[in-house]
């Protein structure tokens, strides 16, 4: 019985961070939506940052199993990281939560957002340097800085999936796959 509660206001308060943003949403809002007292809520979180805390930690395992269904180990690196990179993007990209939350972390600056975004960053850098030292260790990618060349990556994907549609015709799944192959493995040199 008490899981289902919990599970009902973890839903309750997923669907009011989305639609209201954390500034917006409160445990009375959230014990409304929960259909529950706001003391039941009190019974399994101190506060609305526990609250929030949690699920920013399911939302990064969402984003996880997200990347790992799209990284095959079969395939060449660059693919791989490429479909799993696409995969996190895409998946923060049409995901209310992650849209709302990184709308408020630029707008607002609120500060318990600003640290969930940091989690979704650090999760992902983690993530792509994980597997980039798979690759230097394959024999796949020659010795590098897997730290900073997580971050390259990360900023390249980010830039072409978000920054570059501001003003320009979105760039299809191939496209970005042949820019990264292109700028960043092969190099512009002749």
């Amino acid at each position: 019985m008490s899981i289902d509660r919990k599970q009902q206001i973890l839903e309750a308060a997923t669907k009011s961070f989305s639609q209201f943003g954390y500034k917006g949403t409160t445990m009375d809002l959230v014990s409304k939506l929960a259909n529950v007292g706001k003391g039941t809520i009190y019974t399994f979180y101190k506060n609305k940052e526990e609250l929030f805390s949690e699920i920013i930690d399911r939302l990064l395992l969402d984003m996880k199993v997200a990347a790992d269904e799209a990284f095959n180990s079969q395939r060449p690196f660059v693919d791989s990281v490429h479909q799993a990179l696409y995969s996190i993007l895409e998946f923060r990209k049409t995901h209310q939560l992650t849209i709302k939350l990184f709308q408020e972390s630029q707008e607002l600056g609120t500060p318990t957002v600003n640290e969930g975004v940091r989690k979704v960053e650090e999760m992902v850098l983690h993530y792509i340097k994980q597997k980039i030292i798979e690759a230097i260790d394959r024999k796949e990618l020659k010795q590098c800085d897997p730290e900073l060349t997580a971050f390259i990556i990360l900023k390249l994907y980010v830039s072409l999936i978000f920054d570059w549609e501001k003003h320009h015709q979105p760039l299809g799944k191939e496209k970005i796959a042949e820019i990264f192959e292109e700028y960043l493995l092969k190099g512009l040199s002749m």
